[in-house]
């Protein structure tokens, strides 16, 4: 049995660093209120850069390895599972009966990324099978910083019954959501290229703008910045949910 030191390569300790990230968002979601919150989505949305990083890494030098393996979908089961769902049950709850829905639907967001990232080990089928768990963690982050900043733009604290403009029930749906985005993780009816291929473009384009605009967020800002990033991230997620519903057509294209 060898060490540690001599299992562990470069793109692993990049993976460890995304690791500890995502350790400190479950902590900011323990702490709870906006700031924190806010803190903890914006550290999800580096580790996305991690794990495109740790990949990249790992092709490059050959170093790709059953070590790195599992160490990176341990770390995605916190980064882009437990992390985003206790980070989302504090960002909506409303302190009534609600939160009890509220609940299940993050569990069933969390449970479908670790089954997701169970099941993605043992396959040996090219490409994925499901939504990624980096790809509904991004769908959790466009969901939570077009609420968050909806609030600043029409001068209310968050959270409150926020929602898209002129749809109230977007906030209520987020139980829902999880709950779906759950199901989409371990669903077999969804199916998307090889790993490095449209899906980094997607991540490239999307991730560097989360944790700038979570910068913004923390500095409170005005209507005009408010909007553009509340609009921002209603677009980045109903663009996310087009390319999921593209995953169900390569499905029946593919049976065909």
């Amino acid at each position: 049995m060898s060490s540690l030191p001599k299992l562990l390569k470069l793109k692993d300790y990049v993976t460890l660093t995304g690791t500890v990230l995502g350790l400190i968002a479950l902590v900011s979601a323990t702490i709870g209120g906006r700031e924190w919150v806010s803190m903890g989505f914006f550290l999800i949305a580096i580790t996305l850069g991690t794990d495109l990083l740790d990949g990249y890494i790992a092709r490059k030098t050959g170093t790709v390895n059953q070590m790195g393996k599992q160490l990176d979908s341990l770390s995605d089961s916190l980064t882009f599972g437990i992390a985003p769902a206790a980070l989302t049950f504090q960002g909506f709850k409303t302190g009534t009966g609600y939160d009890l829905i509220l609940l299940i639907g993050c569990i069933l967001f969390a449970l479908g990324a670790i089954l997701r990232l169970a099941r993605f080990n043992i396959s040996d089928d090219p490409g994925y099978t499901g939504v990624p768990t980096p790809l509904s963690a991004l769908l959790l982050i466009t969901f939570f910083y077009a609420n968050y900043f909806f609030a600043f733009a029409f001068g209310g604290g968050f959270p409150r019954v926020l929602t898209f403009p002129f749809l109230d029930i977007a906030y209520y749906a987020i139980p829902f959501l999880c709950g779906l985005i759950g199901w989409m993780n371990i669903t077999t009816f969804i199916v998307f290229s090889e790993k490095g291929k449209f899906e980094y473009i997607i991540f490239c384009i999307f991730a560097p703008f989360c944790p700038l605009f979570g910068i913004i967020g923390i500095l409170n800002p005005d209507f005009i910045v408010s909007m553009i990033a509340c609009i921002f991230f209603i677009v980045g997620f109903l663009l996310l949910m087009g390319y999921i519903i593209s995953g169900f057509y390569r499905f029946f294209k593919k049976r065909k």
